[in-house]
C-alpha cells in the first residue's frame, strides 16, 4: 500500500501542476516501478468514488438494482481508469515520447486523487444548490479538470498546446463514450425537480 508520505508528496505535486510550478513533474519519478506503483492510487480515490456515486445515484433514478448498478460502476471505474494510459502508449510510441511516459502516466494517477476531492465537494454542492447553480458548479470543475490536464500534459511531455487538446480529445471522448454506456447500460434519468 501508499504510505503517508507518498500520498501527501503525490498530492503536492499534483497541486503543483495546477501552479504551475515548473518543479513539479520531478516530484514524480520517471520510472516504470513509479509509474506501476502510481497505478495503487486507484485504491485510494476507490472509497471516495464509491461516496461520489452515492451521492449520485440519490439524485437520478434507475431501472437497475443496486448489485447491478455496483458490478458496472466498478468495471467502469477500472476500464476508465486503465484506458488512457493504453491510448496514450501508443502515442508516446509514435511520437517518441516512450522516455517521459512513466512521469505523466504517474502524474496523472497522482492527480485523481485531489481531482475526486473536488469533484466530490462539487456534486456535494451542486446537490443542494439551485440547477442553474449547480450547472455553473458543473462547468466550473470541468474546466479546472481540463485545464489541470492540459498544464500537466504541456509540463511533462513538451507537447504544444494544441497537442495537448488533441491529448486531452483522446483522454475525454473514450471516458465520455463510457459514461453514455454505463447511464444507457445502467437506465440512468436525471431527477427534474419540480
Amino acid at each position: 500500500m501508499l504510505t503517508a508520505a507518498e500520498i501527501a508528496r503525490g498530492v503536492q505535486g499534483a497541486l503543483a501542476f495546477l501552479q504551475r510550478d515548473p518543479a513539479a513533474p520531478r516530484y514524480f519519478e520517471n520510472t516504470m516501478e513509479a509509474c506501476l506503483r502510481s497505478f495503487r492510487v486507484m485504491a485510494v480515490v476507490a472509497p471516495l468514488y464509491a461516496l461520489y456515486l452515492l451521492i449520485y445515484y440519490a439524485t437520478v433514478t434507475t431501472v437497475s438494482d443496486e448489485l447491478e448498478i455496483l458490478l458496472v460502476e466498478a468495471v467502469r471505474y477500472v476500464v476508465d481508469w486503465l484506458l488512457y494510459p493504453v491510448l496514450f502508449y501508443e502515442a508516446a510510441r509514435r511520437q517518441g515520447w516512450l522516455d517521459r511516459y512513466a512521469r505523466y502516466i504517474g502524474a496523472l494517477n497522482w492527480i485523481n486523487l485531489p481531482a475526486m476531492v473536488a469533484a466530490l465537494a462539487s456534486l456535494v454542492i451542486a446537490s443542494v444548490s439551485p440547477t442553474a447553480v449547480a450547472i455553473l458548479i458543473d462547468l466550473g470543475l470541468r474546466a479546472l479538470l481540463f485545464y489541470w490536464f492540459l498544464v500537466t500534459t504541456r509540463m511533462v511531455v513538451g507537447t504544444s498546446w494544441p497537442m495537448s487538446v488533441v491529448l486531452l480529445i483522446v483522454n475525454w471522448v473514450p471516458s465520455l463514450l463510457l459514461s453514455l454506456l454505463v447511464a444507457r447500460i445502467l437506465g440512468v434519468v436525471a431527477v427534474t425537480p419540480g
